[in-house]
């Protein structure tokens, strides 16, 4: 069977209309919405803290112990 044709998809949007009525399917679609919002504003956030986490770190210097391991004799 092939692709559907634009009067099977008006017969699904009319049957999905009747089941779920527009009010419900305005109030899917603006918590979707913002929904995508909220994503968006979280990768900004992500980036400009990202972007803080990339700046320049103040290095601290660092000492080198070095230290001999001794076999322990067996007695």
């Amino acid at each position: 069977m092939g692709s559907f044709s634009i009067w099977h998809w008006l017969i699904v949007l009319v049957v999905v209309l009747l089941v779920f009525g527009t009010k419900k399917l305005r109030n899917i679609g603006s918590d979707l919405g913002g929904a995508v919002k909220g994503f968006k504003d979280g990768m900004k956030d992500g980036t400009a803290e990202a972007s803080k986490a990339d700046a320049p770190v103040q290095q601290v210097s660092q000492t080198t112990i070095d230290v001999e391991a001794k076999e322990k004799s067996k007695t």
